[in-house]
């Protein structure tokens, strides 16, 4: 069997993960090509400029007959020209975590992050501190942190911090992805359901944390959730050291003396914190960078520094602009616990201020009936709701979709003025009608929801 390559394709290289992953390959020697549906700056020009030739739209075609290893993307399936004349010439092809696996993870400390909410603040932060540590680890996340200023370099170091993501590996492995990614470290930060078009249920996700759980080696460490049942419910089976982080008396590892004021201050193992972004679930997600920057053997008083000067991620919790003393607030916010967590954080951070939110249900499982009950209690914690339609409605059956109208007559129900309008340009006149001065209007969605920011800002002037 051929065991190494020389000339490797990327089917949907495009995506962030992906291009950054052949970006990084083709720097270390190998020749790169590929493909997606959407080849455009600035990720065209990124790609480009590293060497390698990108094909708009998939065709058979496409793949040079030099090619020797495809590596397919997570958003393609069986009908795509590219993918069938993969299959039809029995090509080698891996998918992308696989392709992380084989030339970046193997042999290095990886750290990977995982959990329901909070991945990407927590990996955030603590490659933010390996590197204030002079680790210069190796990071891949599902965002963009404002200290890094991108959210992926895989340069060769011994440490690599991970975004795990429990959703599948690619349509021929239905496996989550951080079942790859040869943990070190773990953090286990939540566990709740989602990602509906992918499990049916809350005990298949905590199947596939329990097989992570036993990835872990005995001279790694396993970092949970102390405040969360469902978390430590799938550790039981651990074989190595399990350090519990949370509020809990009974954890390992306990936060304690919650102080609010620009931001939040709190005492963890006798050390003092001062973090920028509000909020108790930040609070956690610092706690468990914290705890894990010890395992790797950061100074605390670098670990202290790194804490205070961290300045968050983008699009969690970003001002987006304030006019005529109203703030527009983006947020990433797309499952009732992440939103409720949201608003109780900015409650914090804006006292005596109304504070509306825009819902854009866009999200594989918000799209869903799922969270029909569970929508108007997280959504009732702001003083006014404004609900756009479900994204994607078409590709839905009606009684598998969740109905925004019947969560706004339930939040309604509850005294707040809440509203159903289809689009964006009806969002933007109910707010235009509806808002003061000094009130803030924070909006959740996991998309672009059509420059809604930009848009609502130039409305409000």
């Amino acid at each position: 069997m051929q065991t190494s390559f020389r000339h490797l394709h990327f089917i949907g290289i495009c995506g962030t993960a992906m291009g950054a992953v052949a970006a990084a390959l083709r720097d270390q020697g190998f020749v790169v090509t590929g493909s997606d549906s959407g080849v455009y700056p600035p990720m065209s020009t990124f790609l480009t400029e590293r060497g390698i030739t990108l094909s708009s739209g998939y065709s058979a075609e496409n793949i040079p007959d030099t090619a020797d290893l495809i590596v397919v993307g997570n958003a393609i399936s069986r009908g795509n020209p590219e993918l069938e004349a993969v299959l039809n010439r029995r090509l080698r092809y891996i998918s992308l975590p696989e392709a992380l696996r084989s030339f970046f993870l193997s042999g290095r400390s990886n750290a990977v992050i995982t959990g329901t909410h909070g991945k990407t603040t927590t990996t955030s932060l603590l490659t933010w501190i390996l590197q204030c540590a002079g680790l210069a680890p190796a990071y891949l996340i599902g965002g963009i942190a404002r200290n890094l200023g991108q959210g992926c370099s895989l340069h060769e170091s011994r440490h690599v911090v991970l975004e795990g993501d429990e959703y599948d590996t690619a349509f021929f492995d239905k496996r989550s992805k951080f079942l790859h990614y040869l943990p070190e470290l773990v953090v286990i930060n939540n566990l709740e359901f989602d990602h509906a078009d992918i499990f049916n249920s809350l005990d298949e996700i905590k199947t596939s944390f329990r097989r992570l759980v036993l990835l872990v080696p005995q001279n790694g460490v396993l970092l949970v959730n102390a405040d969360d049942a469902n978390a430590l419910e799938v550790t039981s089976a651990a074989r190595c050291p399990v350090l519990t982080v949370g509020f809990s008396n009974v954890a390992t590892h306990r936060i304690h003396a919650l102080r609010y004021g620009n931001g939040v201050s709190f005492s963890l193992m006798n050390l003092e914190f001062e973090l920028q972004i509000p909020g108790e679930f930040n609070v956690r997600n610092a706690a468990m960078a914290i705890v894990a920057a010890q395992f790797y053997g950061v100074p605390d008083e670098t670990i202290q520094a790194a804490v205070a000067s961290f300045e968050g991620v983008a699009r969690r919790q970003e001002v987006r602009g304030t006019v005529r003393g109203i703030t527009v607030i983006d947020d990433f916010g797309h499952h009732p616990t992440a939103m409720r967590l949201t608003l109780e954080a900015l409650r914090h951070q804006y006292p005596e201020r109304k504070l509306w939110a825009v819902f854009e249900p866009r999200s594989n499982t918000t799209r869903r009936a799922v969270f029909q009950h569970d929508l108007p209690e997280a959504l009732g914690h702001a003083d006014g709701v404004i609900l756009a339609q479900v994204a994607r409605l078409d590709q839905l059956q009606p009684e598998d979709r969740l109905d925004p109208q019947k969560v706004v007559a339930d939040i309604v129900a509850k005294k707040i003025p809440a509203f159903y309008e289809v689009g964006v340009p009806e969002i933007l006149e109910r707010l235009r009608e509806s808002v003061r001065e000094g009130e803030v209007i924070v909006i959740f969605s996991n998309g672009g929801f059509d420059n809604i920011h930009e848009r609502l800002l130039a409305a409000l002037a």
